[in-house]
């Protein structure tokens, strides 16, 4: 698998990479599905510690604890579980993430994390405190790079100018093209990376995506109507086919294609899923056919995140 180069770092990730949050608390299940992905040149894992209350962590490092030199593992921090473990709330202090990293460590079995990333991020945050503690973190050899898991295009702006971040992970995908419209092309001149989440939009832009649409579209997606997502997905079916190729290839490469991105990060929960994640072609499209996708959905407008 074509690996990409992750902002001004040394990482280099798999264009398709694996979003750990799906695999569940089986252990030994999860742990096959990452070993499938890995030996199938999926190389950058992400998960979080607020996964199953840390129990994602722990499947993690159990799976790569023999081939930790061979894989880039990211976590997320910044959503503080409350007593009893049933409910969060949001710390992004230094004290709170120089804390955290102890743990994710402990339960990641290793001693360094490769990427550890602001979970969410506010504009009421004391912004410098926390860029204070990823760079503490960093110096003490704790992380190599840091951060942020953010949709929000004010917060990322700050980030870009205040801090060293090398990646902002978020949601992007044909019917959410709001990245494309505020942020992608400020990160790719700050040669900062984008790791993309949700690309297949809950499965309605996939090879299943009428029958997702149904299932998950009735009351619309974003500012979709679900004749829209309906409409769209009988579009993408009818490109598919005159590309040879499957719906869900379609519209990850169309992810891809900006040159912001690192690695388009996809879920799975069986062995069916992480093979046909790793099949996936992360070929470049052609003009004609992206601008035909682009075609397909219209650009929804920034409204209510800040």
């Amino acid at each position: 698998m074509q690996k990409r180069r992750v902002g001004t770092s040394d990482l280099q990730v798999s264009e398709i990479s694996f979003g750990t949050m799906s695999i569940g608390t089986d252990e030994q299940q999860g742990i096959r599905l990452l070993h499938e992905a890995h030996d199938l040149g999926i190389n950058y894992f992400d998960t979080a510690d607020l996964y199953d209350q840390g129990k994602n962590e722990e499947i993690v490092g159990k799976a790569f604890k023999g081939r930790r030199d061979k894989v880039v593992l990211a976590s997320k921090v910044g959503n503080r579980l409350d007593p009893g473990g049933e409910s969060w709330h949001w710390d992004a202090s230094k004290e709170y993430i120089i804390s955290q990293i102890k743990e994710s460590l402990r339960r990641l079995q290793t001693d360094y994390l490769d990427l550890y990333q602001l979970h969410g991020g506010t504009m009421e945050d004391d912004i410098d405190e926390t860029i204070d503690a990823f760079e503490t973190l960093k110096k003490e050899g704790l992380i190599r790079y840091y951060g942020i898991s953010s949709i929000r295009p004010n917060v990322i702006r700050e980030y870009v100018k205040r801090s060293n971040i090398i990646s902002v992970m978020m949601q992007y995908s044909l019917l959410d093209r709001r990245p494309e419209e505020q942020v992608l092309d400020l990160l790719a001149d700050n040669e900062i990376s984008v790791f993309a989440r949700g690309s297949v939009a809950k499965g309605m832009l996939s090879d299943k995506a009428s029958e997702k649409v149904k299932q998950k579209g009735a009351d619309g997606y974003l500012t979709h109507t679900y004749d829209e997502l309906l409409a769209a997905s009988e579009k993408l079916r009818v490109l598919a086919e005159q590309e040879d190729t499957s719906v869900t290839s379609l519209v990850v490469r169309y992810v891809l294609q900006h040159p912001a991105l690192a690695s388009a990060v996809m879920g799975a929960s069986s062995l069916d899923q992480v093979k046909q994640n790793a099949a996936l072609s992360t070929v470049p499209l052609s003009h004609e056919t992206y601008d035909l996708l682009q075609q397909v959905t219209r650009s929804i407008q920034y409204t209510s995140h800040r």
